[in-house]
């Protein structure tokens, strides 16, 4: 096989891969790209300027670290193309073709080094003197199949085409870039036997810095330090350069930068876990999270491996969550199936060191987003990096190019044939879900199909029936928003978005709003803690209101914003959102700088709170009190991001004072 044949095979792909994802680019945006993007004007910024991009960076509402890379990504591609959302799409996809090549080559590091290094009983041996030019062609042929098959996998179609999800591609840069240099660096160790610090010192860089550096677009960064120790557990065994005995530098380094900031993690957290105020706002507890993960995860292998279209729905708000080991019967057998997969693991190290440490970092990488921390149960993006391991399980062995010499083709034909068929597989259903992205109304329709019990599905398809209805009484598209709307609003778990679609839509038409639909929402918020979607609902009706398009029952809005302010510790966002509504829908001035105030009190890092605030102060004549908010947005003032409002609240202060 010529040396040129692998790279060549890799470009091919990068060419096919844009292909394939074409017709998705063209798509909208969707979900959380609207309270990320649409609707957070700081990354819209007016000019290229230090505190406007600060200010960009500093702005997204997905993280209480921000993710300030990510969010300037966005704001760079509204300065050069603005809210097209092809464009940004389009970057997404570049970040994905840069990451496959990070694939391609960590994965042509990793199996070399398999390929290099043998244990004689416990010590590190090489196997081969020098590669041979067969032996690296195979590699390099073997790492272009594994990058190509983990860019065409249809789970990770969300992170391309989904514009938020940007932030985990972008984390993943610096994943995969930290762990290619991580293996090098070991090689070399390995290979010159240098004793030296500095070798030690390059391999400590390549884990602390871009974990630092992927924590700026995504946490999930943070799991760098973990995938380096088990390439070290797999591949080099903490063995130190002479192959002999364990390195007791390489286990400082993870006992300093793994294990310790490990155990402070669990310090801080655990306490807040074990609260059932962290848990108010979910409709799981700490124990069906984790029995309902066991299913999930196990689900995951599939959905990579071999998935279906109904299997990758982007909705999974359907899920039935176990409440107990045999409820369902799935849960019990998913643990034992994850308790195999780890023994296994363990078992078939020495054997198939590649096999070893793919399943390693598939699980490691769930440890983050499917344990203990109470997000939402699943996503797809979350099998970004999981896939990449479960891959390099599995198809070096379907490639019969695994860690042996020159296969025999006659014997390995079958696996390829079947590894054939998957990537044809891949390709097929990736390519139809990014025709189904390719208009709002074919995804809608699409993703509804796929998940008819998912309330989030539904909602979104009669919401973008009525975005292009655009409120014209003519369309045929508003009438057919209500089915899917009402199907959404009565399936159990679902949050107030229905209804306050319904409500907005006839408020809008001028048509008489059914008092079940008032009734259904405030029920809704009497029986749980709002959540994210509940609170942005009333953040949209209490807008339409303000703006005079709607004409909305100031009592039901009133018995709304009570029920949701009816259980403890409501957010800052919430009580903003009824300040909002008091101030200018009731015109009770009274009541609006009481709830603003509260909201200052709840979250006192969040600049607009105190902003609102200020701004009600002045127009009540307190110029005292807005002058304290002033200095409080001064404090929160990062790189000067702050410096227009405060200029303007300044001006506004002295003028009151002259009055």
């Amino acid at each position: 096989m010529k040396p040129f044949i692998p790279r060549t095979l890799l470009l091919i792909g990068f060419i096919a891969i844009i292909a394939v994802y074409w017709a998705g680019l063209h798509g909208a945006y969707l979900f959380d790209d609207y309270p990320n993007i649409i609707d957070n004007h700081e990354v819209q910024p007016k000019d290229a300027s230090i505190p406007s991009l600060v200010s960009a960076a500093l702005s997204s509402p997905s993280s209480e670290l921000k993710r300030p890379l990510s969010s300037l990504s966005f704001a760079v591609n509204y300065l050069a193309t603005g809210l097209d959302p092809f464009w940004m799409k389009a970057t997404n996809l570049v970040l994905h073709l840069l990451n496959g090549w990070l694939v391609y080559l960590l994965a042509g590091v990793l199996i070399s080094a398999v390929r290099r290094w043998r244990f004689d009983g416990s010590n590190l041996r090489p196997l081969e003197q020098d590669a041979t030019p067969e032996t690296e062609v195979q590699t390099r042929w073997m790492a272009a199949c594994l990058a190509l098959g983990w860019m065409l996998l249809p789970i990770n179609v969300t992170v391309v085409l989904y514009v938020v999800q940007r932030m985990e591609s972008m984390a993943n840069l610096f994943v995969l870039a930290g762990l290619i240099g991580y293996t090098r660096t070991r090689s070399r160790m390995l290979e010159l036997k240098d004793h030296g610090l500095r070798q030690v010192a390059l391999c400590a860089g390549y884990i602390l810095l871009p974990t630092a550096l992927g924590l700026f677009a995504k946490e999930t960064a943070i799991m760098l330090p973990l995938y380096a120790a088990l390439v070290e557990w797999a591949v080099f065994r903490f063995k130190r350069p002479d192959g002999v005995g364990t390195d007791r530098r390489l286990l400082a380094l993870y006992a300093f930068g793994l294990v310790l900031p490990g155990i402070i993690g669990l310090a801080v957290l655990v306490p807040g876990l074990l609260r059932p105020a962290t848990w108010a706002v979910r409709d799981f507890t700490l124990k069906t999270r984790l029995l309902s993960e066991a299913r999930i995860v196990v689900d995951y292998v599939a959905w990579t491996v071999v998935p279906t279209p109904h299997a990758l729905s982007f909705y999974h708000d359907d899920f039935q969550i176990s409440k107990g080991l045999l409820a369902p019967l799935s849960t019990f057998a998913s643990i034992v199936a994850l308790a195999l997969g780890i023994g296994f693991t363990v078992w078939v190290r020495k054997r198939k060191p590649l096999v070893a440490l793919g399943l390693a970092l598939f699980l490691g990488c769930h440890l983050l987003t499917g344990t203990i921390i109470p997000l939402e149960l699943i996503y797809e993006h979350r099998n970004y990096f999981a896939s990449f391991g479960l891959l390099l399980a599995l198809l070096p062995w379907l490639a019969a190019m695994e860690d042996s010499p020159v296969a025999t083709r006659s014997f390995f034909l079958p696996k390829r044939t079947l590894f054939v068929m998957l990537m044809l597989h891949w390709t097929a259903l990736t390519l139809m879900t990014s025709q189904a992205w390719s208009t709002p109304l074919n995804l809608a329709e699409e993703l509804a199909a796929r998940a008819p019990q998912s309330p989030r599905a539904q909602y979104e398809l009669g919401r973008t029936y009525i975005v292009l209805s655009n409120y014209d009484a003519a369309s045929p598209m508003v009438d057919q928003a209500y089915a899917p709307l009402e199907r959404a609003a009565a399936l159990p778990g679902s949050s107030i978005l229905p209804e306050q679609a319904l409500i907005f839509l006839n408020a809008r038409m001028n048509r008489p709003i059914k008092n079940e639909w008032w009734d259904s929402l405030i029920a809704k918020l009497k029986a749980r803690t709002p959540g994210v979607q509940d609170e942005s609902s009333l953040g949209a009706l209490t807008q339409c209101a303000r703006q005079g398009h709607c004409d909305l029952s100031t009592q039901r809005m009133m018995e709304s914003f009570l029920a949701a302010l009816s259980h403890p510790n409501p957010s800052g966002r919430l009580l903003s959102m009824y300040a909002d509504y008091a101030w200018n829908v009731l015109e009770d001035r009274a009541l609006g700088i009481q709830m603003a105030t509260q909201a200052c009190a709840v979250a006192p890092r969040e600049p607009a709170y105190w902003t609102s605030l200020a701004r009600m102060q002045l127009a009540t004549g307190d110029p005292a009190s807005a002058r304290k908010s002033i200095a409080q947005i001064e404090h929160l003032n990062v790189a000067n991001s702050l410096t227009p409002i405060i200029n303007e609240l300044t001006r506004s202060l002295t003028a009151s004072s002259h009055e």
